[in-house]
């Protein structure tokens, strides 16, 4: 089940973005969230948005992410490439999972997918794993968008075939 986080959800929220911080530096993407990425500050604001989503399992939080229907500015300028449309879209931002269970990106995904037909995500170079689960979504890589002071990100791109 996917619902909006909670204040109450933080403290797992945290263990959660660990994990996930530890998993990255594990396979080769130390740099991507460093140590501290995302902030307390950014995960209360996204909160307190309606934009921040848990994936749950028998009431238990197994994963989290952010997701924004609407123009985003990280994908407002795009390089070596293109975005496929110009259609309204949602950007989905900061997934993590717990590792306790499988298959909370694909939940998330058929969620967002649900809201909206249209959809942007981007990942570091070295998040190779990342790249997998989102190219097996379908969806396609767009070319290189910068977040965090000009860190270039892979940009990608969902949009249902006609």
């Amino acid at each position: 089940m996917i619902r909006l986080a909670a204040t109450e959800d933080l403290p797992r929220i945290h263990e959660i973005y660990a994990h996930a911080r530890s998993y990255m530096e594990r396979t080769g993407n130390p740099t991507q969230w460093g140590n501290f990425y995302p902030p307390a500050d950014m995960l209360a604001d996204d909160i307190e948005k309606k934009q921040l989503f848990v994936y749950t399992e028998n009431g238990e939080v197994h994963g989290v992410f952010a997701f924004i229907i609407g123009e985003d500015e990280t994908y407002l300028e795009i390089e070596d490439g293109a975005w496929l449309n110009d259609a309204p879209y949602g950007a989905i931002h900061r997934v993590a999972s717990s590792g306790t269970v499988r298959g909370v990106f694909s939940q998330c995904i058929a969620f967002c997918k649900g809201q909206i037909s249209d959809l942007r995500i981007d990942t570091h170079q070295d998040n190779t794993k990342m790249q997998r689960l989102i190219e097996s979504e379908g969806f396609v890589r767009c070319g290189i968008i910068y977040v965090l002071e000009r860190s270039p990100r892979i940009a990608y791109h969902y949009t249902p075939a006609k």
